[in-house]
């Protein structure tokens, strides 16, 4: 019996040590657990604090909302890719009375939580261990760097989640854009969009560059009623509209790391940039978002599935 204690506890211990080690790369800490490519964003400390800042901005996004789906009661949420934990949190604290799970390739969320909410180490990309018909709500934001096979994570999303439930899918766009022409097609943030769809994609993970490729998403996994929009994310305050411009000083906020944390490993790994070249166009990419002659936003691309049975769909 003391043998088989020993056993169990160097194979839990040698399975907490093997999910902690990272690669530390270009001043930064990479996850290896389920691959050294498997997610191409940091996963340290500044990469938690600007998840967290990003979560925000969503938030005004939304107009405060944590989602876009009409729920009243849900009793089980499934949080994909919960990356901090803070939006399953935040989920907790507004339906006490149901069960949330975020699940993330990284245990890099904190141990205080609601009693309603619980976190496990998982990669989505593999089959998913719960029943089918089994969550209200299933929720995948900000995805596209770490998930290879979309159409199998989505025909398990579609599988688990329950009829009547909801699909959401949020992603952000990598492109920037500028209305009045501010921004010049030789300036560093149209030279980083190129480069970092160029990376992404030969890493396996094309950047979204439009709403419908989160709707075909969907419609392949066999979904029918859908509902799609686009959101713009300003980069400093020169918006008219207030909540815009909070929007774009959160963006300053994190755009101080998010350019690294999107930008190296792409450079570096799948370019072949020096670190310093990649280091530099990241620098300079972030000094013209905060060009006040510069009105520079990307896009937040939304997608959810509509509550309906598999059979009779809501109307839109």
């Amino acid at each position: 019996m003391l043998s088989g204690v020993s056993s169990y506890g160097s194979s839990t211990e040698s399975l907490a040590q093997s999910i902690n080690e990272y690669l530390y790369e270009n001043g930064r800490r990479y996850h290896t657990y389920f691959g050294v490519d498997k997610y191409v964003i940091p996963t340290d400390d500044t990469e938690r604090d600007r998840l967290d800042i990003n979560h925000e901005v969503l938030l005004h996004q939304l107009d405060g909302e944590l989602h876009g789906a009409p729920m009243k009661n849900p009793k089980r949420i499934l949080d994909v890719g919960t990356g901090t934990g803070i939006w399953a949190i935040d989920m907790a604290e507004k339906h006490p009375y149901a069960e949330v799970l975020g699940i993330d390739l990284s245990p890099t969320q904190p141990s205080w939580v609601p009693p309603n909410c619980r976190f496990e180490v998982d990669d989505a990309d593999d089959d998913w261990v719960h029943a089918s018909d089994s969550f209200d709500f299933i929720h995948l934001r900000n995805l596209n760097q770490g998930i290879q096979d979309w159409g199998h994570v989505m025909s398990e999303a579609y599988r688990c989640v329950k009829p009547g439930g909801y699909i959401e899918l949020s992603e952000a766009g990598h492109a920037f854009f500028s209305d009045d022409n501010s921004m010049a097609p030789t300036s560093a943030p149209a030279i980083y969009s190129q480069k970092l769809h160029e990376g992404m994609c030969l890493l396996r993970r094309k950047p979204v560059q439009e709403v419908g490729e989160l709707e075909k998403r969907l419609r392949d996994a066999g979904v029918v009623d859908i509902q799609a929009f686009t959101l713009k994310q300003v980069f400093g305050p020169w918006a008219k509209d207030l909540r815009m411009k909070k929007i774009g000083v959160l963006n300053w906020a994190q755009a101080e790391t998010a350019f690294h944390a999107y930008g190296m490993a792409a450079f570096t790994r799948a370019l072949g940039m020096t670190a310093g070249d990649a280091d530099r166009l990241c620098r300079e990419t972030d000094a013209a978002t905060r060009d006040k002659n510069i009105h520079l936003y990307t896009k937040q691309y939304v997608c959810r599935r509509l509550g309906g049975g598999r059979g009779g769909w809501a109307e839109n």
